[in-house]
């Protein structure tokens, strides 16, 4: 599952924790979601791309995509599919991996007061397999492929790429860019993306205008 995969380049191995801020995170895997409810033909976008919307109410085997085909209640604007496809999102994508066996969630504190969660990793043949595939498309070792691609192309929407990989900065920026624009993305991860983006910059635009008292 992509949205797996995508949590999995999130976490930080050495200490538990994230390695871009929570808004991101929930951001990118929203992304994830809406990806694989496309291809898999339960969600698709209008012509124009302005709205997407069900057109196949056929029960999915993954209880979490399943759950998120809910709440296309009515056709709406990709944007606001994925406000609230992000809603708990992490959460249950989580939930899913620790059910799996992948990793396992343990309580931390943070300043010794405030309650968080630390992300250990139990499986760590998977963990290893989804860096490495990723990291060396990151790193330009190898092309991208449908699920490299998408990853990439999600971490760069948030700006996490070299958050999440070391290694040069602005090669790596610039590459996932052109990994982004590149002939292999489908319809459903380039809108999912532009919907990403206009998520990011609303939610940008809404915390400058509260800072100014706007």
């Amino acid at each position: 599952m992509l949205a797996e995969d995508l949590m999995l380049l999130f976490i930080n191995k050495e200490n538990g924790r994230l390695l871009a801020d929570s808004t991101s995170v929930e951001n990118a895997l929203a992304g994830a979601v809406l990806i694989e409810l496309v291809n898999s033909g339960r969600v698709a976008f209008e012509p124009n791309g302005k709205k997407v919307q069900v057109v196949d109410p056929t029960p999915l085997r993954d209880p979490l995509l399943q759950e998120s085909v809910a709440r296309f209640d009515r056709p709406m604007k990709p944007q606001r599919a994925v406000e609230r496809l992000r809603k708990r999102l992490r959460d249950n994508v989580i939930a899913q991996l620790e059910g799996r066996g992948v990793v396992r969630v343990e309580p931390r504190k943070v300043l010794g007061i405030f309650p968080a969660k630390s992300y250990v990793i139990t499986d760590e043949a998977r963990f290893a397999d989804v860096r490495r595939a990723t990291g060396e498309v990151a790193l330009g070792y190898r092309a991208p492929d449908a699920r490299t691609g998408s990853l990439i192309t999600l971490l760069h929407a948030v700006k996490a790429v070299p958050k999440v990989f070391d290694g040069d900065r602005r090669e790596m920026t610039r590459r996932a860019r052109e990994i982004a624009a590149g002939n292999w993305a489908g319809e459903a991860v380039r809108r999912a993306v532009e919907a990403i983006q206009a998520g990011v910059a609303a939610a940008a635009a809404a915390a400058a205008a509260a800072s100014s008292g706007g």
